[in-house]
């Protein structure tokens, strides 16, 4: 399928936006190793730099999750976008010209199911505005949610009605077809649609770009579940976005408040503190704490009071702390449940002290040890200290680990070098074990990414293709095998790709290669050409790759031995 991008567009694109330049706007490259800059893996969690970036090559490559690409594959990850909006992101940054969208499905798609959105968004906000309505904008009042509140987040209703949005937008051009694609409708066991969304006060869900992207709808009375929100589509990944982070990134604050509910963010934004948001029907993801940490370096997190609110709040402290995010735990106390129900009977400025008086992430997690033991037995006094200093050790500033001794210590009435002495001894052996994991743990990542059928035949094939991608003169003074001989089917992908274009006397880059890989296959490309290659002599490589090929393809793969192996066994019964 052709792309919608010409390689001559990309590759200027690519020129005009470093690959360096850009991820250090997201990552602290700062370890260099040969010709690659190191920084902790934006993707996944770690304590030890994996994530490259070579300049040269300009591409990036973790050597820890396996993720890697161009330029513009690091914006779509980054920015969890399709490849079209990442053009169109590092167009704007170099000040280029966008190409027509007319020969992408893809982009079409997706900006259909925006425009639905929108239109959706609009036909819900009109509806609260109607006598249809009344009981939704009650209801609002009764939360004491204002209409500038309501105004402000784009809040909607949702009719007590099967088809009431759908005849909306089918008057609008829509079908039904494309209304599925959004989420909006469902089809019946009979083949009719329906309305997705039916008596329900509407909360549109808004990226950082403004474009509303999904819906959650709570409902106001009647037998369903309490809140509903929209499937994952084309433009909308659950994990990748928060509620209200649109209007919390405009915020003056130096922290944001993480709520659990769409209701406690709107009466938190009316109150006054406008850095509130909530993840989406989800406990918090690792996406969704990297949006954060991008805009921000420090978390208020304002969790229910309840036993499931406290174990979000200590899932939520893992991830802000690898992302080395400042995190303070509120407590509610009393009897009140969640953020709104404080609001409404002790108002802004005693939730303004609540935040004055949050705890930080180890003051919560010492506290929730210590309320698990009586403190005035001398045998639990014991445990209580073997607990709270496992969670000590883990800290790697020494003064930290200090600190947090004495307070161990004079909790239990013992001198602090004791418990210093427990705790960096218990480090020790830490530390170690950890090293150990993280190295075993990366060996087996990279295993299993790179296992193939026929390991002999794969590794001259990805030589193959490294060669034709670091030495492209090649394609004139030897002759390319038939991807046929290849054994595996992404690297034949990846092998026809290149082979094609620098046949029609395309210049090769990673990213002319974008649109046509999947992230798998990219991340495939960029491992095997991240590993080094001697260019010296790189005809007779080149020949001595294809002869491994033909020679290892004679050879049973792994699945042929095992297929055979059973079918002898079958044959003995």
């Amino acid at each position: 399928m052709p792309s919608r991008f010409s390689d001559s567009f990309l590759n200027e694109l690519t020129e005009k936006n470093d690959i360096v330049d850009v991820v250090s706007q997201y990552v602290n490259l700062s370890k260099r190793s040969g010709s690659n800059l190191f920084g902790l893996c934006p993707f996944h969690s770690e304590r030890t730099p994996s994530f490259s970036v070579n300049r040269s090559k300009q591409i990036y490559h973790c050597f820890g999750c396996g993720k890697g690409g161009s330029v513009i594959n690091f914006i779509m990850e980054i920015e969890n976008v399709p490849f079209p909006d990442a053009v169109e992101v590092l167009a704007k940054r170099a000040g280029m010209q966008m190409p027509a969208a007319e020969d992408d499905p893809e982009s079409r798609k997706r900006a259909k199911i925006l425009a639905i959105n929108r239109a959706a968004a609009r036909y819900y906000y009109d509806m609260l505005g109607s006598a249809e309505g009344a009981k939704c904008r009650e209801y609002l009042e009764k939360r004491r949610l204002s209409k500038k509140t309501a105004t402000d987040f784009g809040l909607g209703f949702a009719p007590d009605r099967w088809d009431g949005l759908r005849n909306a937008m089918r008057e609008k051009g829509f079908t039904d077809f494309d209304l599925f694609d959004a989420g909006l409708v469902k089809k019946s066991s009979k083949g009719s649609f329906y309305d997705v969304f039916r008596n329900r006060l509407m909360f549109p869900v808004i990226d950082v770009r403004g474009e509303v992207i999904a819906f959650s709808g709570r409902l106001l009375d009647g037998e369903g579940a309490k809140y509903m929100n929209s499937p994952e589509t084309a433009a909308y990944s659950k994990s990748r976005n928060l509620f209200a982070l649109n209007l919390a990134k405009k915020s003056k604050s130096d922290f944001f408040i993480l709520s659990e509910g769409n209701i406690d963010v709107a009466s938190l934004h009316q109150a006054g503190f406008d850095s509130a948001v909530a993840s989406l029907g989800t406990a918090l993801t690792e996406q969704q704490a990297q949006l954060l940490s991008r805009y921000k370096n420090e978390v208020v997190i304002a969790y229910d009071g309840d036993e499931a609110g406290i174990k979000a709040a200590n899932k939520a402290i893992g991830i802000f702390e690898k992302l080395d995010v400042k995190v303070r735990v509120l407590r509610l106390g009393g009897n009140y449940n969640d953020p709104d129900e404080f609001l409404k009977a002790c108002g802004p400025e005693a939730f303004r002290k609540l935040i004055e008086d949050s705890e930080n992430r180890m003051e919560f997690k010492i506290r929730q040890i210590a309320e698990k033991y009586d403190l005035s037995r001398p045998e639990q006094k014991t445990e209580f200290a073997g607990d709270a200093e496992k969670l000590i050790a883990a800290l790697p500033s020494k003064a930290e680990r200090q600190i947090y001794s004495s307070v161990i210590a004079e909790r239990i009435g013992v001198k602090p070098d004791a418990v210093m002495s427990d705790v960096e001894n218990l480090r020790k052996r830490l530390v170690r074990r950890a090293e150990t994991k993280e190295t075993q743990e990366m060996i087996s990542r990279t295993v299993s990414r790179r296992q193939y059928a026929n390991p002999a035949s794969a590794r001259a094939e990805e030589g193959l293709i490294r060669l034709l991608c670091l030495d492209p003169g090649l394609i004139r003074s030897v002759q390319l095998p038939s991807a046929d001989v290849f054994t595996d089917e992404r690297l034949k992908k990846i092998f026809s790709l290149v082979s094609e274009k620098l046949a029609d006397g395309e210049a090769f880059s990673v990213a002319s290669l974008g649109p046509y890989l999947d992230s798998g296959e990219m991340s495939l490309l960029v491992g095997l050409l991240d590993e080094p290659e001697v260019l010296s002599n790189s005809e007779r490589a080149f020949r001595d790759y294809v002869a491994a090929i033909r020679k290892a393809s004679n050879v049973k793969s792994i699945d042929d031995i095992i297929k055979a192996k059973k079918a002898q066994e079958k044959g003995r019964k």
